[in-house]
């Protein structure tokens, strides 16, 4: 279709009939992404390059939408490419409403950065090391925190964030030593892979004491905005994932934990021991980053991958690819143990 024949259409207009499209297709979770991922695009649009019809766009444009986000977010080659992948699956069906002309998104070909196989994989992991420093200073110093419940959880299952948040009181089972994860859109906490994401996931008893020790004598008494019964609560409800992702940035902060920072910055003058700016911090973790590790952990101790697959429901393929931060010592040694009486 040639630009004379195209309808105008602003790009947040444009974006948001997008995401009302997809919205009934992909869980929540995703369509926060879509989200995330192109309101930079609209950023530039609006703020960089004044664009205010998606007609006008160009293969010229795209480029320039590229050098500009790798700058402005001083991305890596594998977050750019995630974020350009995005836009690029959003033209395409920008094309199919007659906002762009049809074979725009072809021009991404030529755009989309090259990798190679360590560009494919986040290095950004909590070893074991740091995780069992920080945990140790928890049980000492924080006993039964909401932080320290946060990382005993994260750290011994590997779950996603989304599926701590989604936790309640109920589906703690003293008794048997478990967590059940349970999907449940409808009251306000999905789960990444829905249903098939639903599982029990076993505990150890510190694990275990932790939580009664919070549940019993530190947790908000209070209920969500769908009468439930969280596990972890603020004074007004159910912790928000902003929130329970900030508790991980705070803690994680080598300055918090330990007994100095290695890159040498004074708590003192560093905007990242600030409230509002642990994030800035250049050494703590995500608590994706916290899953990365923990899954590392549990298969650099020998826990075989269709368990480990299992427990965080994660496939064994892009476990392999994206999670397995072993080194190739590890790995060798570990057959190795197996291969010896043979």
């Amino acid at each position: 279709m040639m630009k004379d024949n195209l309808e105008p259409i602003s790009p947040v207009e444009a974006k948001e009939m997008y995401l009302d499209a997809r919205k009934r297709e992909v869980s929540q979770s995703t369509l926060d992404g879509y989200h995330y991922r192109l309101k930079h695009f609209i950023r530039w649009c609006k703020e960089v390059e004044g664009i205010e019809n998606m007609n006008s766009l160009s293969g010229r444009d795209l480029q320039r939408y590229k050098t500009w986000r790798r700058d402005d977010g001083d991305l890596k080659p594998i977050s750019l490419e995630g974020q350009l992948d995005a836009l690029r699956i959003f033209i395409r069906w920008c094309g199919s409403i007659d906002a762009v002309e049809q074979d725009l998104h072809e021009n991404f070909e030529a755009i989309m950065p090259s990798l190679d196989k360590t560009d494919e994989q986040s290095e950004s992991i909590l070893g074991t090391e740091q995780a069992e420093s920080l945990i140790e200073y928890q049980r000492k110093f924080e006993y039964a925190s909401r932080s320290h419940v946060i990382m005993e959880i994260l750290w011994h299952t590997g779950i996603r964030l989304g599926a701590l948040h989604a936790l309640d009181i109920d589906d703690y089972d003293e008794n048997a030593e478990r967590l059940a994860i349970y999907h449940r859109p409808k009251s306000g906490t999905p789960l990444k892979n829905g249903k098939e994401g639903e599982r029990m996931v076993a505990l150890n008893a510190e694990v275990c004491r932790t939580i009664e020790d919070w549940r019993d004598n530190h947790r908000h008494r209070v209920r969500d905005d769908y009468d439930r019964n969280p596990l972890l609560t603020s004074r007004n409800g159910r912790m928000n994932r902003s929130s329970i992702r900030d508790a991980v940035y705070m803690v994680t902060r080598p300055c918090y934990y330990a007994a100095e920072c290695p890159e040498g910055r004074n708590p003192d003058d560093c905007e990242a021991a600030e409230y509002g700016g642990y994030s800035k911090c250049p050494v703590n973790v995500s608590p994706h980053d916290i899953r990365r590790g923990s899954i590392t952990h549990f298969l650099t101790e020998d826990v075989p991958e269709k368990v480990v697959s299992d427990r965080m429901n994660v496939g064994q393929d892009v476990l392999d690819k994206h999670y397995d931060k072993r080194d190739e010592e590890v790995k060798v040694e570990q057959r190795r143990g197996y291969l010896d009486n043979i």
